[in-house]
């Protein structure tokens, strides 16, 4: 048997899943909250008010060019220890900036599409924040550095065990599968969804 069933035949598959759903907890997480912070900054960008904008336009700025990296060590740093805060939750909010910069861009082109009468334009928000949440759960992958463990370490963890180069690129081919799956299946629903709201949209403008 090669080393690389020997690996697929032990605790590999458990233990991928399981780190799996910690990337996806921690992208679900960001995502959230990026939402509950960037939305309301994308509505204010989209404010006549010339403090709102410019205000909403800085904070955007700084939270769009924040490293992940960078925002996580910061992060252990000013945390007071007696504060309980996971690992996964720490990794969660060092990816906040970047999912609320997202929504607020998002945001402001729905908010702007609805104002003009095009409501199938606004849904585009949704396929859009989907393809943050992507982004998201592959840049979890950082909580490695703090010792937590996910999906993309116990590749990596795993590949460095296997001598020959080709199981460790077909190892590398079976993660990629893995997150792919959920990821576009996730994608068809969204699309699907909109679809579906988008009809229900349109039938609703014919009757009026």
């Amino acid at each position: 048997m090669s080393p690389l069933l020997q690996r697929l035949g032990g605790d590999f598959l458990p233990t991928f899943l399981a780190g799996m759903a910690v990337n996806f907890e921690i992208a679900a997480l960001a995502v959230v909250i990026g939402l509950l912070i960037g939305l309301p900054l994308g509505y204010a960008r989209a404010s006549a008010s010339r403090a709102a904008l410019s205000l909403s336009l800085t904070l955007i700025g700084v939270m769009r060019a924040a490293p992940t990296f960078v925002v996580m060590f910061f992060l252990l740093n000013v945390i007071p220890r007696e504060v309980a805060i996971s690992g996964v939750m720490t990794v969660a909010l060092s990816l906040v900036p970047y999912s609320a910069a997202y929504a607020a861009d998002a945001g402001v082109e729905a908010l702007q599409q609805w104002r003009r009468g095009s409501h199938l334009g606004a849904l585009l928000f949704l396929p859009n924040m989907t393809r943050a949440f992507f982004v998201v759960v592959l840049s979890s992958g950082a909580a490695a550095a703090i010792g937590v463990t996910e999906g993309i370490s116990v590749i990596l963890r795993q590949a460095e065990q296997l001598p020959a180069l080709g199981d460790r690129l077909v190892l590398f081919a079976i993660g990629i599968l893995m997150f792919g799956i959920p990821l576009q299946l996730g994608f068809a629903f969204i699309r699907w969804l909109q679809r579906v709201l988008g009809s229900h949209m349109t039938r609703r403008q014919a009757r009026a």
